[in-house]
């Protein structure tokens, strides 16, 4: 039986990641994958997502061309949607490469890396099957990511349907399209669609967007929704389907129904750990996925570890390429690698991990928000700031609300969220003084370039400073 030091059970963000670096380091590594090396990112989610928001962005900034004083009359819509959306998915598909992903299996392979095509399965504590072949290993990673949940609609087989992977792969630009939950998926997608020309409903069962996020801001991006035409039906859930000649017709709990060519599910992923033998290392997994510890071993065991979609912690390419770098840097260690063994593990600490959603304008968030964070037991205090009193807004024609939290008696930030334009890049100071604990003393002299969206930081840590100094009590004599 070929033996390797370590095995890979799935070869996308995070096992790659987790190669790459051993392999670097001279270990032998294995990595086991069904599909495309590199997982669903570069192909099927990230990147052809992020593609075609830019053409839709881009189609979306010319009808402003007047408004923006870039042309002298309203621009002409273009009248063949198709052909536009045409231009756009031939720019995703070279993107990202026609899903081919030779290139990135030939990058590992050229480390040492070993790519072992098929199916994964643990047989026993240090082995593994593939397509009839034992494997051994010292170590096991599991980073086997997620898959798209089908909720139990009645009569939704009988309709067509995508899911995001799908939508994302096709050249098709349905009509009209229903889209099934209003996470970020649910919203990037939706906004791609009605920008091309596609009559978009949105149907999310929640009161507001994307779950837990700040509810101000959620709000914001639903106004944003709806003037690019979308019909957002919040609070109301699809309870039944059935086939129609154009396509589908939705029975909803509330409201009038949707007819639509094609309904898109977006409510949610669940980790991908059935048939991978996981019961034969005594490994439960829970309806969350597969529970780590913080050094991202699986809980009860010594030599198996897990990153990515399938721990469902922060569920995001760059958590999961974080989650790599430990899992590397804690077997290194234990090997005496990367210093002698027994030396202090690394952990994770997800309490600045930046999320966002990159419609247009972008969401992004970091930390906790002041109802959660109460919750907790923490006393917060809270700064919220309408990007349109900024200079940049103006001079752009672009607005947005930037929300800070901070504890009150530590003196430190502890959340942010966003809307406005680019707030997935200029979240990145939040996170930094977050993650650093950088005290709010100290953010107040931080100078901010002008004119820029940056400056509402400027502002609120001066804003949460003062209001948290008021209220600390006084010394007495």
């Amino acid at each position: 039986m070929e033996r390797f030091d370590v095995i890979g059970l799935g070869a996308g963000s995070a096992g790659a990641a987790v190669a790459r670096r051993l392999a670097g380091a001279g270990r032998s590594v294995a990595l086991v994958e069904a599909d495309r090396v590199g997982g669903e990112c570069p192909f099927v989610a990230c990147m052809p997502g992020k593609a075609l928001l830019r053409s839709a962005q881009v189609r979306h900034l010319v009808g402003r061309g007047r408004e923006l004083g870039a042309t002298s009359v309203e621009p002409m819509a273009d009248g063949d949607d198709g052909a536009a959306f045409a231009l756009g998915v031939a720019r995703r598909d070279e993107i990202v490469h026609h899903r081919d992903d030779s290139a990135k299996a030939k990058g590992l392979e050229d480390l040492g890396v070993r790519i072992l095509r098929g199916r994964g399965r643990v047989v026993r504590p240090g082995a593994v099957i593939v397509d009839g072949v034992e494997y051994g290993y010292v170590d096991l990673v599991v980073s086997t990511g997620s898959s798209p949940v089908r909720p139990p609609i009645e009569g939704l087989d009988t309709v067509p349907t995508w899911t995001s992977d799908q939508a994302l792969s096709s050249p098709q630009l349905p009509r009209s399209m229903a889209v099934l939950g209003g996470g970020p998926v649910g919203c990037e997608l939706a906004q791609i669609y009605a920008r091309f020309g596609t009559k978009v409903t949105l149907v999310e069962g929640s009161p507001g967007l994307l779950g837990p996020e700040e509810p101000s801001v959620s709000r914001r991006l639903a106004e944003v929704l709806d003037a690019d035409g979308i019909d957002v039906r919040l609070g109301t859930r699809a309870v039944r389907a059935e086939a129609v000649r154009d396509g589908a017709r939705l029975h909803l709990d509330s409201g009038p129904m949707v007819e639509c060519e094609r309904v898109l599910l977006a409510v949610g992923r669940v980790a991908n750990t059935d048939a991978i033998g996981l019961e034969t290392l005594g490994i439960e997994v829970g309806d969350g996925g597969l529970g780590i510890d913080g050094t991202c071993r699986v809980h009860g065991q010594e030599n198996v570890w897990a990153a990515g979609d399938v721990t469902a912690v922060a569920p995001y390419t760059h958590t999961a390429n974080y989650q790599a770098e430990i899992i590397a840097a804690n077997i290194l260690a234990a090997e005496g690698g990367t210093g002698a063994p027994g030396a202090p593990e690394l952990t994770a600490d997800y309490r600045a991990i930046p999320r966002a959603v990159y419609t247009d304008p972008a969401v992004a968030s970091v930390g906790t928000d002041e109802a959660t964070a109460s919750e907790r037991g923490i006393d917060t205090v809270t700064a919220a700031l309408e990007l349109d009193e900024l200079a940049r807004a103006g001079s752009d024609g672009d607005g947005g609300r930037l929300v800070l939290t901070a504890d009150r008696s530590r003196g430190v930030l502890i959340g942010a969220a966003a809307i406005g334009p680019h707030a997935d890049e200029w979240i990145g100071e939040a996170a930094l003084a977050i993650h650093a604990e950088v005290r709010l003393s100290v953010l107040v002299r931080l100078v901010h370039l002008f004119p820029t969206y940056s400056e509402a930081y400027g502002r609120l840590f001066r804003e949460l400073a003062e209001t948290a100094a008021r209220s600390q009590p006084q010394g007495g004599t």
